[in-house]
């Protein structure tokens, strides 16, 4: 796992264009965040963790702070190349290993329940659903994690 630069910008631009494109349509707040990731991510408080497999970018998430100890798990991608090899398992633990580095007391995220491999995803690592009243039109489901102090 690398920890996000700006050099990332257009592989975090690229993977979640890619996965949004291929099921959805880019909204504003996509566009926004994924053009500027640094100022709607990693000056708010949040974070980036980028994936390799040996030398390649295999994938990204993102933990956007929302308010004191919680976080939204947002802009997870993977290469369509590496799915398959737990990639995504791998992003999203080590997303949880940071938000407990930043405090959080629980995680939320938003998707939609198209996505099946990603909510099964959620729900081996212990995300539950909740009530959805989130900012993206493409979701109809939202889940979160309580951690463990």
């Amino acid at each position: 796992m690398l920890e996000y630069s700006s050099l990332y910008q257009p592989w975090f631009e690229k993977l979640n264009r890619n996965w949004i494109e291929q099921y959805f349509w880019m909204e504003p707040i996509d566009v926004a965040v994924l053009k500027d990731p640094e100022s709607h991510i990693i000056e708010k408080g949040g974070a980036i963790i980028m994936a390799s497999v040996g030398d390649e970018i295999a994938g990204t998430v993102a933990l956007k702070y929302v308010e004191p100890e919680v976080y939204e798990f947002t802009k997870m991608a993977v290469d369509e190349k590496f799915r398959g090899q737990k990639v995504g398992l791998a992003l999203a633990e080590a997303a949880i290993e940071k938000a407990q580095t930043l405090g959080a007391k629980k995680i939320i995220l938003y998707s939609s329940t198209k996505l099946v491999p990603a909510i099964s995803l959620y729900r081996k690592l212990g995300f539950v659903e909740i009530p959805v009243d989130g900012p993206y039109k493409r979701s109809d489901i939202k889940m979160q994690l309580l951690l463990q102090p």
